[in-house]
């Protein structure tokens, strides 16, 4: 079984919209997450498997 997932974060000033695909590339979540370390670091402790991150910030953020 491949647990790969890919995650992209949209980075805003006060949200973070997050993407998460599987290997298939099948979405397997979506999520708004506050601009927060704490908050930030929670969501990903509740991913499991080999991850690659990928992230878009504006001038705002």
């Amino acid at each position: 079984m491949n647990d790969e997932k890919y995650i992209g974060l949209d980075v805003h000033q006060a949200t973070i919209v997050v993407a998460v695909m599987d290997s298939t590339g099948k979405l397997v979540m979506e999520s708004i997450l506050e601009t927060e370390a704490a908050t930030i670091l929670q969501f990903f402790a509740g991913l499991r498997g080999t991850l690659s991150v990928t992230f878009e910030e504006g001038t705002w953020s």
